[in-house]
């Protein structure tokens, strides 16, 4: 398995320090740009991970294939500070691009990510959406939203991402309040009001901790009249897409994100 952790020859990266926030930005080098910027968030519970980690995400073909603005933000990890440091970096970054609206001739702004990432991406809409800033669509792939026991992440043994990584995630990020009910910008899935939320697409493995509260995100959203639609599939490895992007499983995944990117793209 070879992890793509830098950009592609058809990728130009700038590298901002947007506040706090040390933020890499990717365009495409040669095609033309599109007027939509997306805000991409890094996985790793939380505790882990590099803004990096974008160049082996779904993100690189809304770069390479659509020409869509990239930006990836290098948020503050839950062992440096708890919530809401994380929490507050993304949205930082995400209050640029939409003071940056009319400045670049961005028409639509966009929020994903995937795990944790994914997590913040739906934290950060809901921010967004309560401090009056439009995002147009969400991409929040595989979430990590629940901070506190589902039927897929109880007692789950799945490849990469299990029950007692979920509570060290949870734990790191919320400390005391690991078990607590919290704000849904910490915890998503304890949001109450999913009216006005951006429309959304995701996917999540069958057999991972995040398949209850992925799908739950999305019953939650449709009950509230928000368009989203999730995809499912039979494995249990997280973040299957990235990991395994060779397989047939991963294909039929990033086709069907693709799919999803361009319809948001057309409405």
């Amino acid at each position: 398995m070879k992890l793509r952790l830098r950009p592609g020859d058809g990728v130009k990266v700038q590298r901002l320090r947007i506040g706090r926030v040390p933020t890499l930005v990717l365009k495409p080098a040669k095609t033309a740009e599109i007027p939509v910027a997306v805000l991409w968030i890094h996985g790793g519970g939380y505790m882990t991970g590099m803004k990096e980690m974008v160049y082996m995400s779904r993100a690189m073909d809304l770069v390479e294939k659509y020409g869509a603005t990239v930006y990836s933000p290098g948020y503050r990890l839950s062992w440096q500070k708890p919530y809401p440091a994380a929490a507050d970096d993304c949205f930082e970054v995400l209050a640029y691009i939409d003071r940056r609206r009319r400045e670049e001739g961005t028409k639509k702004i966009m929020v994903g990510g995937e795990s944790a990432g994914g997590g913040l991406a739906a934290a950060v809409c809901m921010m967004a959406r309560d401090r009056g800033i439009r995002v147009d669509f969400q991409m929040p792939l595989y979430p990590m939203i629940s901070n506190f026991d589902t039927e897929s992440s109880k007692n789950n043994h799945g490849k990469v991402w299990n029950t007692r990584k979920n509570h060290l995630g949870w734990r790191l990020y919320l400390r005391s309040d690991a078990k607590k009910t919290v704000s849904p910008y910490a915890a998503p899935a304890q949001q109450t009001d999913y009216a006005n939320l951006p429309p959304c697409y995701t996917f999540v493995g069958e057999g991972e901790p995040f398949y209850r509260e992925t799908l739950d995100y999305v019953s939650a959203l449709r009950a509230a009249g928000v368009k989203a639609e999730a995809d499912v599939y039979p494995t249990d490895v997280h973040a299957f897409d990235m990991l395994r992007p060779d397989e047939d499983l991963s294909k039929e995944a990033i086709r069907r994100f693709n799919e999803h990117f361009e319809k948001a793209l057309a409405r």
